[in-house]
């Protein structure tokens, strides 16, 4: 398949609201890496950076959480703070 019909068909079944690679800031990067393995919590993505010697607030890092599930990558579980990965933005580079 060449890669014209490959990008047709990849922004054929992206909706235009979705985040893509080039949107994502580096602490983004890192979170979704954190969601790819399991469901987190702001405060459990906080802990992880800060082991990486990254320092961020626990605001900033739900305001990163929330522009996921605004761009419907990721779900608030029943508003409660813990968040699943819906679809990865870096799958459609």
């Amino acid at each position: 398949m060449g890669a014209d019909v490959v990008t047709l068909l990849t922004e054929a079944i992206k909706p235009a609201d979705m985040l893509e690679t080039d949107d994502l800031r580096d602490v983004d990067k890192e979170i979704l890496e954190y969601m790819v393995e399991g469901r987190v919590t702001p405060v459990y993505c906080k802990k992880r950076l800060e082991e990486s010697g990254q320092k961020y607030s626990r605001g900033y890092v739900q305001e990163r959480l929330s522009r996921f599930v605004e761009h419907e990558h990721a779900e608030n579980l029943l508003e409660t703070g813990l968040y699943e990965l819906v679809n990865d933005p870096r799958e459609y580079e």
